[in-house]
């Protein structure tokens, strides 16, 4: 599948109409009709029903060109980008960061940077721990905020937080009137972790905290983010444990509860790749561990309340 493939079969599924679809292209119909049918032929599927009248997208063709619209839209923003980079209009920072990133300091950060730096292009992108350092190999990323250390050749994990966690319950349940848990209570519930794939991940992490305590959780419902793991806590389908900063996500059908038991924290890792000798990327770093020493800072650490 090549490049004019995504675009000939845009043009047509925008049209539905293979004479005015040649027209936008610049070709004779017969090629396009060719090039579509070539398609068609390598994916194995009919993307067209040309019985139609007018003709008249497949399921599997609304699904496509649902799909290469996205690819051929930031095939043209990366186009531009580079342009401009290459021109020396603009220099770009690629961050991918977890969901539970959003709750903390980085968010504020990454605002407060670009403010001071208008002239350098920062793109955010959502990715687990495992789809970062494919990214940062790829060079998609220039620096990644997640939970997991990954060890891969050429990456640099530092360490930059260590990060509460908290229980999450269901309001109005069992547990919802208690100060604080343990880890051996919320093992008595289905456990919610997050995400389910790619592994490993925060799930891995939070499981070997339950085994580590002699208490492994015995049901466990696996989810791909962390807004659905709570979502399930307010079904009411079991529990979740997420970092404190998530606490900021106020519902009124769930309840945040302090864990009794020590030590029980999640790790916040930045990663880069070790012969990256980019100033922007420095700057964006130096940026972020300055304003987590400084929150750290700002907040005193509070001891657990006592159940009575």
């Amino acid at each position: 599948m090549e490049l004019r493939h995504l675009r000939y079969f845009e043009a047509l599924a925008s049209t539905l109409n293979f004479t005015r679809a040649a027209e936008r292209l610049h070709i004779a119909q017969p090629p396009l009709s060719r090039q579509i049918q070539q398609l068609e032929e390598e994916l194995g599927v009919t993307l067209i029903d040309r019985s139609a009248r007018p003709i008249a997208l497949t399921r599997a063709g609304a699904f496509f060109f649902e799909q290469s619209t996205q690819i051929l839209a930031r095939i043209e923003e990366l186009s531009r980008a580079t342009k401009r980079l290459g021109h020396g209009q603009r220099r770009w920072v690629g961050v991918g960061f977890v969901p539970s990133m959003l709750y903390g300091a980085l968010p504020k950060t990454i605002r407060g940077f670009m403010v001071s730096n208008p002239d350098i292009d920062v793109m955010l992108t959502e990715l687990t721990s495992v789809q970062q350092v494919e990214a940062l190999q790829a060079g998609r990323i220039d620096v990644g905020f997640g939970r997991v250390a990954i060890q891969s050749d050429g990456l640099v994990n530092r360490l930059i937080e260590e990060e509460s966690l908290v229980a999450v319950v269901p309001a109005g349940g069992d547990l919802s009137g208690y100060q604080e848990v343990d880890l051996k209570t919320l093992s008595e519930s289905t456990v919610i972790i997050y995400p389910s794939q790619p592994r490993p991940s925060f799930a891995d992490h939070i499981l070997a905290q339950f085994r580590a305590r002699g208490c492994p959780a015995a049901r466990i419902f696996e989810t791909n983010g962390l807004q659905t793991a709570i979502g399930m806590v307010a079904a009411g389908v079991g529990v979740t444990l997420v970092p404190q900063s998530v606490k900021r996500l106020q519902r009124d059908d769930i309840v945040y509860l302090p864990l009794s038991d020590l030590g029980l924290t999640s790790a916040v890792f930045m990663i880069t790749r070790a012969i990256d000798a980019s100033p922007d990327v420095a700057a964006l770093c130096d940026a972020v561990v300055r304003s987590v020493m400084s929150d750290l800072l700002a907040t005193p650490e509070q001891a657990p309340e006592q159940t009575p």
